[in-house]
């Protein structure tokens, strides 16, 4: 049964950035951040009113971390809740010529991981499932 004071949806484009050797690029989310401090995240965030999805993607990914990026495909989804909104997180996966991370004050350190790494890394709860997926298919 459907409850009558749900939380709305807000939409979040995030991205798995992928070098020329295939690792992933995480970033860490501040201490001081409100969610998830420490945690590792990917890159990308909220959607503005008036913006479409793919340039609020490469709007954030290149905020947060300096880089330009190609969106190559839909990798997945993943759903948290916040404060009074839950979040609807589409992944793409894109692929970046340049390694050179310039972060913003949203995260403090940066990292490329092969897939065989992520499940001992302090990632944001709600990523767990779509590496689990994700990591799965790459690596068969």
């Amino acid at each position: 049964m459907a409850h009558l004071m749900q939380k709305p949806f807000g939409l979040s484009a995030k991205a798995v950035i992928r070098d020329r050797r295939g690792r992933c690029l995480l970033l860490r989310r501040s201490r001081d951040s409100t969610y998830d401090p420490g945690k590792w995240d990917l890159p990308g965030g909220k959607v503005d009113p008036g913006e479409s999805f793919e340039q609020a993607l490469r709007r954030e990914v290149n905020e947060e971390t300096g880089l330009t990026i190609s969106l190559d495909a839909v990798a997945g989804a993943a759903e948290s809740e916040v404060a009074d909104v839950r979040v609807a997180h589409i992944i793409m996966e894109g692929s970046t010529a340049s390694t050179e991370v310039r972060l913003s004050s949203e995260h403090d350190d940066f990292q490329w991981v092969d897939c065989s790494e992520i499940g001992s890394i302090d990632i944001c709860d709600h990523f767990r499932p779509f590496f689990e997926v994700y990591c799965g298919s790459v690596q068969a």
